[in-house]
């Protein structure tokens, strides 16, 4: 075997992006508007850390506008004092199944005043000039098989269509969270036991649990247009000048007795949320089409090798899984601990996020339940200060950091 020893800087070579950019720009202020769903805050934690993580050069601040039983018409009461305030450039809308109420007032004039009240809210937001991009619903627990032209279907098809009509965006949820949902419904009708089914729902068959909750996200994301691809290194196991990278630099290349070592800095890092959420990403393909951190190793000759990052063991691969490429991330070689360095700072990130949301809760707490005296004003002007500080380590620590790799050989 020939050995090759190596110090050399790889230049970016940066591979054609996603066909059409991620719809959250530099700049924005996103504002998530709906009922009891979103108030519930999971899903847009979702997109708010995935975002911060997949493009961290970008300044983007989110905010929740949830309110549990709202309807779209109720929201427009409150578009100045929840929305407007935030001087958003984005709001993400998602009513529907309060507007019928839950199914029983499923009728022409509940969806008329569905129908006026978004368009009401879209023209409000333009003259504001802020982007809007209107969900359908959430699905519900009912037959995905069934589900498809139901009315409240149908009633956010009007509504999708009229956004459009205004000029402003739709992203059609319903259907792609249905999708999902066909996927599990198939798999529980194979379970002997229903108490072991998956669901993404609460019992009640609207709320959405964690996993339905990420199904939500997942089909924003998409809506948004982001992208599949995080980054991607293609290196060579014997010659140190072939590499292609995508949206990340390889540098500091050493080969020596058959292992291979880089240094690799990445533009924007993998959406990781903790141990063992992974598991969801079994029914949402979170992996596959939002998150696909790759790693491509050609001409290796051993049968099997352990990948360690910063030191941090990710797992063992085989030689042909390397050269056809792997997805590492969410790798871990402990599934009691985070995998790669970027897992950990993923997980760092997401207790600042919520701190975040935790703040925002006790300033509606103490604004709804504490009438008297300074404290809610106090909270309030306290927790502005404080966010900002929040939103500032939430940056820093979603911010790339180079990465040493060692591919080696398992004998």
């Amino acid at each position: 075997m020939r050995w090759h020893i190596a110090a050399i800087t790889i230049a970016l070579i940066t591979l054609p992006l996603h066909a059409q950019d991620f719809a959250l720009k530099d700049g924005d202020t996103v504002v998530f508007l709906g009922d009891s769903i979103t108030a519930a805050r999971a899903y847009g934690k979702i997109i708010e850390n995935y975002t911060l993580l997949h493009f961290p050069e970008r300044k983007i601040r989110f905010y929740n506008a949830g309110q549990g039983g709202d309807t779209a018409d109720g929201s427009l009461k409150r578009l100045d004092r929840d929305v407007f305030v935030r001087n958003p450039t984005v709001v993400i809308v998602a009513f529907g199944v309060n507007d019928i109420g839950w199914g029983l007032k499923a009728d022409d004039a509940h969806k008329k005043k569905y129908l006026d009240a978004i368009r009401v809210l879209v023209e409000r937001c333009q003259k504001k000039k802020v982007r809007v991009f209107l969900c359908s619903a959430a699905i519900t627990g009912a037959d995905p098989a069934k589900s498809e032209n139901d009315f409240l279907q149908k009633m956010c098809d009007e509504g999708m269509k009229l956004s459009h009509k205004l000029g402003e965006n739709a992203i059609d949820v319903q259907r792609t969270m249905r999708g999902i949902q066909k996927k599990i419904w198939a798999h529980n009708e194979k379970l002997k036991e229903s108490a072991k089914n998956v669901s993404l729902h609460a019992a009640d068959g609207v709320h959405l649990n964690d996993l339905g909750q990420l199904a939500m996200a997942y089909a924003i994301l998409k809506g948004l247009d982001a992208p599949a691809e995080v980054s991607s290194a293609q290196l060579d196991g014997q010659d140190p000048k072939r590499v292609v990278a995508s949206k990340c630099k390889i540098s500091d290349i050493v080969i020596k007795d058959g292992s291979l070592e880089f240094t690799r800095l990445d533009q924007g890092l993998p959406f990781n949320y903790g141990l063992f959420y992974a598991l969801n990403f079994a029914w949402v393909p979170v992996q596959d089409e939002l998150n696909r951190y790759m790693l491509t190793v050609n001409n290796l000759t051993a049968d099997r090798y352990e990948v360690t990052v910063d030191g941090r063991k990710i797992g063992t691969f085989t030689r042909q899984a390397l050269a056809k490429g792997v997805n590492i991330a969410s790798a871990t070689g402990d599934a009691w601990q985070p995998g790669g360095p970027w897992d950990a700072q993923a997980q760092v990130l997401k207790s600042l996020t919520e701190a975040r949301h935790d703040l925002a809760v006790a300033q509606v707490l103490a604004n709804a339940y504490v009438k008297e005296g300074p404290l809610p004003l106090q909270i309030t002007l306290n927790a502005i200060r404080t966010d900002d500080d929040l939103v500032a380590l939430q940056r820093l620590v979603a911010q790339p950091r180079a990465y040493r790799f060692v591919i080696r050989p398992i004998m």
